[in-house]
């Protein structure tokens, strides 16, 4: 019996709002402007989803956990990584690792990457290892590099 492998990327991106907590990778910064959306907002672990959703031929994010529905007003976004596990398991797929990129002119990621890891990483069942979290800037351009918001890619290899 031969494996069979799939990759999937995935990217999100909101504006900064205020009144609203950060949290990317299911980390909560604290002191940080947090971003708008109709969950939590976390761009990390959106883009993650949108990532094993694509690997799986399962749509996206918007699809799955429609902004239109109130069960998902304000939901913590890992939580919702949890429930996608169970949608790509399903079908026999398990997830190889993990790679995701922010890019944020502010704040710092490699401080908090480590926790990072560590959040995705239990919410879909493999160890700290398979997960690499780091950040870059945008270098001053477009709504990132303004300053404006953030916006995270990642990428994923599953095997069946």
């Amino acid at each position: 019996m031969s494996e069979e492998h799939r990759i999937g990327f995935g990217y999100d991106s909101h504006r900064f709002a205020e009144g609203r907590k950060l949290v990317l990778g299911g980390v909560e910064f604290e002191g940080e402007k947090g971003l708008e959306g109709h969950s939590d907002a976390d761009v990390v672990t959106h883009a993650v989803i949108d990532a094993l959703l694509g690997a799986t031929g399962l749509g996206d994010i918007g699809q799955q956990f429609p902004d239109t529905d109130e069960r998902y007003r304000d939901a913590n976004s890992i939580e919702l990584l949890g429930q996608t596990l169970w949608l790509v398991a399903e079908p026999g797929w398990k997830i190889c690792n993990v790679d995701v990129t922010v890019i944020a002119e502010s704040p710092k990621i490699v401080p908090h990457s480590e926790e990072m890891r560590h959040r995705i990483a239990a919410a879909v069942g493999i160890r700290d290892a398979h997960i690499n979290i780091k950040g870059t800037t945008n270098e001053g351009m477009g709504l990132v590099g303004r300053g404006e918001g953030i916006a995270a890619m990642a990428v994923v290899l599953i095997e069946r």
